[in-house]
């Protein structure tokens, strides 16, 4: 994999933040920041497939699936009736 160098702006507070993760974790800086954006890009991926999700089951079923269902409880009553 090809490694690209570039430059970011941050506040102090959170470089020195990075620096002392950095250390504890045993990476470089760069790896830290590395690590950091890729589980960033994760996430965001995870919450774009969760809205996405979330969109296809936002319907109301249609009347033949609502149907369908009704039928299926009523069949899972009748034979949860005969078991007690």
């Amino acid at each position: 994999m090809q490694n690209i160098k570039t430059a970011i702006s941050i506040q102090m507070s959170l470089f020195e933040q990075a620096e002392a993760l950095a250390h504890t974790m045993k990476v470089s800086r760069s790896r830290l920041f590395a690590l950091a954006l890729e589980d960033y890009i994760q996430h965001h991926r995870n919450r774009g497939l969760l809205a996405q999700i979330n969109a296809a089951y936002v319907d109301e079923p249609d009347p033949t699936e609502r149907m369908l269902r009704e039928k299926s409880l009523k069949v899972y009553r009748e034979l949860a009736e005969g078991e007690w």
